[in-house]
């Protein structure tokens, strides 16, 4: 999965959705069922971050987008 950041586009798995408050890196990052966090896991680096989930965006790979239009023909 590729994801847009607050740093940028990130290529890596979601590790945990965080719900309620958490420390994390000397840091309390607020979270709730209606507004939660998750970590991340970056592929490239192995760097885990966490991220509000209205920061995070689904972006559909280059890949993926090649197949479809290919299967069409």
């Amino acid at each position: 999965m590729e994801w847009n950041s607050e740093a940028g586009r990130v290529r890596g798995v979601i590790l945990k959705k965080v719900v309620s408050d958490v420390r994390f890196k000397g840091y309390v990052h607020h979270a709730s069922r209606n507004d939660p966090q998750y970590f991340i896991q970056s592929d490239k680096t192995d760097h885990v971050a966490i991220h509000k989930g209205r920061a995070l965006n689904l972006v559909r790979s280059r890949a993926a987008g090649k197949r479809k239009k290919s299967a069409k023909h």
